[in-house]
């Protein structure tokens, strides 16, 4: 059967695969989809079927399809390397502004009836005037962040 995505490595590419199984810093995937790509390589002589190579190495066969593809369109740099997302996924609920406004509420005088600001109350102020919707937690991590006590 003939296959989809033949591996032929380079020599440079080689010795880089190689360097990646023999670091010790390594995480562990990386390693295995190095050993993969070493085992693979036509260059080097026929190949064993990716069955044994999925034994061998610890991961299953579809991770060796994945890995095979990955190289064939990519190369063996972005195979082996770790992908952080563009932009993060999340906005932060609180920005510099708004951690100044809670802030200065928390540095006020406590509302009347009470001697001091608890979060639960500095909670309900921020709802009211700086963030509707704000949590107990979002407001409790604000302050902590800024090492400020409400004591």
């Amino acid at each position: 059967m003939k296959t989809k995505y033949a591996v032929a490595l380079t020599k440079t590419e080689r010795k880089y695969a190689q360097a990646v199984v023999n670091n010790k810093t390594t995480a562990e995937t990386f390693k295995k989809r190095a050993q993969i790509l070493l085992a693979l390589d036509t260059n080097i002589g026929k190949p064993e079927s990716q069955g044994k190579i999925a034994k061998r190495v610890g991961v299953t066969p579809p991770t060796i399809f994945n890995t095979i593809k990955q190289f064939y369109k990519e190369g063996l740099e972005e195979v082996l390397r770790f992908k952080t997302p563009a932009e993060p996924n999340k906005k932060p609920i609180v920005n510099g502004e708004m951690e100044a406004r809670i802030i200065a509420a928390a540095c006020g005088t406590p509302p009347e009836g009470f001697s001091r600001w608890t979060v639960r109350i500095l909670t309900e102020k921020v709802q009211l005037d700086i963030a509707p919707g704000i949590s107990r937690e979002t407001v409790r991590r604000s302050l902590k962040k800024l090492n400020v006590s409400l004591t």
